[in-house]
């Protein structure tokens, strides 16, 4: 006969109690394990959980907005009319357009129509002396003319320093070739050791422009080519010169009345290149003034131009800018005239006739005695 065992309650309980406490273990286990994995995340996964997502357009909105770049001051400012300031007339020059800058003082102490658009001619070469000026490095280096460069403007009969195919010329020799005769031939030759190409040299040139601030300036050639999108006005030649003439480079050169080149084979004793500027004046014309450098211009769109600077008895100094006259010699004498207002050095005209002409247009002026072929040339002086 079997007898059959009671259950022991107590036992029941401990197995319950057992049970309890092994789930309990595991639940607290995993609460460890889930949040060491949660806290061992580096910090760029925990920027890319739901949570952080959802506040990151929060964060977006409330940053301050970005500023637009600005565009860097230009070096130069427009000069204000002096309170005497002179308003020129047909009867006082013979030249369309014409300013007196008061370098210093930054005032325009005389002008005629300053900020009509005008057509600069070889005047242009005085920023062509600028840019490259500020990047050759070695004004000994040199280069060696090509027919390519040469051809054209003989065919052209464009003004030349008379550099020949095969010859190679110092790049001194050729910044005098571009402002003494108003050389094509230097000219294009910078253009391209500098760049590779002239179209290439005149972005540089459009980029000093805007470094400079001229607002009515763009060039398309480094010689002064007459194009309608190559165009200043008389204001902005004279404060190109008063950028150009803080170079002790173009500084130099453009006061310079005569130099002769470094001896080649082609030219045995050298070039002798004369400033066209120089060739119509002494500089000491005006009483009191010392017309210190200059650079003229002539095409039949532009007339006859003439950018000078010039310094008086007590060291202060003046640009002048006369463009579209009649007669290079004209140019001059207006000249003349606008810088002997500072100190009444030279006769300021009051009954100018205006200047004859032939058949064909051009000026008749008996003072026209002198004559320079440069002027008359494409690109001109």
């Amino acid at each position: 006969m079997k007898v059959r065992r009671k259950k022991n309650p107590h036992n029941t309980k401990l197995w319950i109690n057992i049970m309890i406490g092994v789930l309990c273990g595991f639940i607290v286990v995993v609460f460890i394990i889930v949040l060491l994995t949660q806290t061992g995340k580096p910090k760029v996964e925990q920027q890319l959980s739901p949570a952080a997502n959802a506040q990151a357009p929060v964060a977006t909105q409330t940053e301050a907005p970005t500023e637009a770049p600005t565009e860097p001051p230009a070096l130069l400012t427009y000069p204000t009319p002096a309170d005497n300031l002179t308003e020129l007339t047909a009867s006082n020059i013979s030249s369309e357009h014409a300013v007196l800058l008061d370098v210093e003082n930054n005032t325009v102490l005389a002008q005629r129509d300053p900020d009509a658009r005008i057509y600069p001619a070889s005047m242009t070469k005085i920023m062509t002396l600028l840019v490259a000026a500020e990047h050759i490095e070695n004004m000994d280096d040199t280069f060696t003319m090509t027919y390519e460069i040469i051809a054209p403007l003989i065919e052209a009969e464009a003004s030349r320093a008379g550099f020949e195919e095969g010859e190679t010329v110092s790049l001194k020799d050729l910044m005098y070739g571009i402002a003494l005769p108003s050389g094509a031939d230097a000219t294009t030759a910078i253009a391209i050791y500098l760049c590779g190409s002239e179209d290439e040299f005149v972005k540089l040139m459009n980029e000093k422009v805007e470094e400079l601030g001229l607002k009515n300036t763009h060039f398309t050639n480094a010689s002064g080519l007459y194009d309608p999108n190559h165009y200043s006005t008389a204001t902005d030649i004279a404060m190109l010169m008063s950028a150009v003439m803080e170079n002790d480079t173009c500084r130099e050169i453009l006061g310079t009345y005569q130099y002769t080149t470094t001896a080649t084979e082609q030219h045995p004793e050298g070039i002798l290149l004369e400033s066209t500027m120089y060739s119509r004046m002494y500089g000491n014309e005006v009483t009191g003034i010392s017309i210190d450098a200059g650079k003229t211009g002539y095409t039949d769109e532009a007339g006859n131009c003439l950018v000078s600077y010039a310094t008086d008895t007590e060291g202060k100094h003046f640009i002048a800018v006369t463009a579209k006259g009649p007669t290079y010699w004209r140019a001059v004498f207006d000249t003349f005239a606008i810088y002997g207002l500072i100190h009444n050095g030279y006769p300021m005209p009051t009954d100018l006739s205006p200047v004859e002409t032939d058949e064909n247009g051009s000026a008749v002026d008996p003072t026209d005695t002198f004559t320079d072929t440069t002027d008359t040339a494409v690109p001109a002086a």
